[in-house]
């Protein structure tokens, strides 16, 4: 059974929607792939950003969110899901467009024309790639490619030309002169991982920024008083000076820096010792 955009189309004029949800439904099938790496995606699937949508369809997101609602309760089946982070694209993939689910009657004839009819609407990396040969990636074949396939990709919002930058860099650092086109599509696909690398230097970065006297302050303190003694501590410190002094000073702590309270415990604590009022 040779499944094509003729007989979803087919599915969504038959069924009983709103003019709206109709344009919508096209809209969708027209972003669908009908061959496994097709823009990167998975065959029989789109992907699509709601705001993107909605600014196809001109409308707000309220409304286009009430549509979708429609087209999945619709003999359509729309399904959404989003398995690249709260920012990627959403999948979209209408139920009748499970080949076992689809009827004999509405699969189109031989004479129908289909996406992956033509090798010009394929997203297929084959070949080899020279590392280097070009730092712009417009210079080189792999541009629309890499436009492509990134629209259903965690990258998907990344410039092309940054990841070509990077799919460069991290090869280069390999002692790769050359590599399998697919190779590239595997990259972007695990670009979580890769971005994950700018984040930590930037927590990395942030780590080495001086740190807030009151928390050097507090270590100091909490350093004085393990926490492992703090029932000693205590039960000293309130024979000494009483259980109302002991909570005064527990929570001026508290409300000087703003530290947690079982921090400003030790932190009462590591004052006396270090006052000579308390043993370690």
């Amino acid at each position: 059974m040779n499944l094509t955009t003729g007989a979803i189309l087919r599915r969504i004029t038959e069924a009983d929607l709103s003019a709206a949800s109709h344009k919508l439904a096209t809209v969708i099938l027209d972003g669908i792939a009908w061959k496994d790496d097709y823009n990167g995606l998975e065959r029989g699937t789109a992907a699509f950003t709601l705001a993107h949508l909605a600014d196809k369809m001109g409308m707000s997101r309220q409304y286009l969110t009430a549509l979708l609602a429609e087209l999945g309760e619709s003999t359509l089946e729309l399904v959404r899901w989003k398995p690249n982070g709260k920012f990627a694209p959403w999948l979209f993939r209408f139920g009748a467009a499970e080949e076992d689910e689809i009827l004999q009657d509405v699969v189109s004839a031989t004479g129908d024309t289909s996406l992956s009819r033509d090798s010009r609407n394929k997203t297929i990396f084959v070949g080899k790639i020279e590392i280097g040969a070009a730092s712009n990636v417009y210079h080189t074949p792999w541009a629309d490619l890499i436009k492509a396939a990134k629209t259903s990709l965690a990258c998907w919002n990344v410039d092309t030309q940054a990841i070509w930058d990077r799919f460069v860099a991290f090869n280069k650092a390999r002692g790769n002169s050359a590599v399998p086109a697919g190779f590239l599509l595997g990259f972007m696909r695990k670009w979580r991982s890769s971005a994950g690398a700018r984040t930590r230097s930037i927590a990395d970065a942030k780590s080495r920024r001086a740190p807030d006297p009151s928390e050097q302050e507090l270590h100091r303190l909490i350093k004085a008083a393990p926490s492992k003694n703090r029932e000693f501590h205590a039960s000293d410190l309130c024979r000494l000076i009483g259980q109302a002094a002991y909570d005064a000073r527990v929570l001026d702590v508290v409300r000087q820096f703003g530290w947690p309270n079982f921090a400003a415990i030790l932190a009462v604590h590591g004052r006396a010792v270090l006052a000579g009022e308390i043993p370690r």
